[in-house]
C-alpha cells in the first residue's frame, strides 16, 4: 500500500519510507491511500475476541501488504502485553481506561508499536535512526519507555526546565542506553521548535537519519484505533 501526504504536494511513499521519514517533503503527514473495511463476521465476533486479537485485524486494515501477517501479528502482541478495559462507571456511562501500559499515558500504544516497526524495517540495516522528540511529559515518557534498547535507534527527548512533572521527568531522564534527555530553558513550543528545525535542516538530515516519534509519525497515531475499536467490543 502506498502513503499520500495530506499536503498532497509530495509523492506517494511505501509504509517503510513514511515510518522513517515521519513527515512528508512537503512537510504534510503520510496517510494510506486506501483503508481496508472490516468485514461482517469480525465486527458481529468483537465481543468474543481479546484486546490484542482486535488490535491485530485493526492493524491490518492499515498496513496489510507492506508487512506479512505473522510479523504484524507480533509486533502487535509485542506492544499490548497490557489490556485497555472498558468500565462501567453507571448504567449509561462507560469509561475506556488507557492507564494501564509501563508509563500510565495512553501514549504507550502508539509509542511501542513504532518503535517495532521502526525496528523491523531497519533490520540488517547498519545506518542508525535518530528520534527526535519534544514533550511536556507523557509523550516523552512514552517513547522512552517505548524505544529503550532498540537496536539501531536513538532518541532524543526535549523537554521544558521545570515544567515536567518529577514522576515524568525521572520516567525518560533515567533511562540511560540510547535514551537522551535534553532539558530545555523554555517552554514545550521552544522544545518544538528546536525539533522542527533540526528536520528542515538539509544539512543536519544528510549526517543523520532524523525521524520523529510525536504523533506526526503514522506508526504513531494510527495504532491509537486500535483501543478504539477495542471500546466499541
Amino acid at each position: 500500500m502506498k502513503y499520500y501526504s495530506t499536503n498532497k504536494n509530495a509523492s506517494s511513499v511505501t509504509l517503510k519510507e513514511a515510518v522513517v521519514k515521519g513527515l512528508a517533503a512537503d512537510k504534510g503527514l503520510f496517510m494510506p491511500e486506501k483503508i481496508n473495511q472490516f468485514d461482517k463476521e469480525f465486527l458481529n465476533n468483537l465481543t468474543d475476541l481479546s484486546f490484542c486479537e482486535i488490535a491485530f485485524e485493526t492493524a491490518r486494515k492499515f498496513f496489510s501488504g507492506d508487512i506479512s501477517d505473522n510479523k504484524l501479528k507480533e509486533i502487535v502482541y509485542d506492544t499490548l502485553p497490557f489490556d485497555c478495559p472498558v468500565i462501567k462507571v453507571n448504567e449509561n456511562i462507560y469509561s475506556l481506561e488507557l492507564f494501564h501500559g509501563p508509563t500510565l499515558a495512553f501514549k504507550d500504544i502508539g509509542a511501542r508499536f513504532m518503535a517495532r516497526l521502526l525496528n523491523f524495517f531497519l533490520d540488517g540495516n547498519d545506518k542508525i535512526v535518530n528520534v527526535l522528540v519534544a514533550t511536556s511529559g507523557d509523550t516523552g515518557s512514552a517513547v522512552a519507555n517505548g524505544f529503550l534498547k532498540v537496536p539501531g535507534i536513538r532518541v532524543f527527548v526535549l523537554y521544558p526546565k521545570g515544567k515536567v512533572t518529577a514522576i515524568q521527568e525521572s520516567q525518560f531522564t533515567t533511562l540511560g542506553h540510547n535514551i537522551t534527555a535534553l532539558e530545555v530553558d523554555g517552554v514545550f513550543d521552544d522544545c518544538q521548535r528546536l525539533v522542527k528545525t533540526a528536520f528542515l535542516d538539509e544539512e543536519v538530515n544528510k549526517r543523520m537519519m532524523l525521524t520523529s516519534a510525536n504523533s506526526i509519525n503514522v506508526a504513531r497515531f494510527l495504532p491509537q484505533a486500535f483501543y478504539y475499536v477495542n471500546g466499541v467490543a
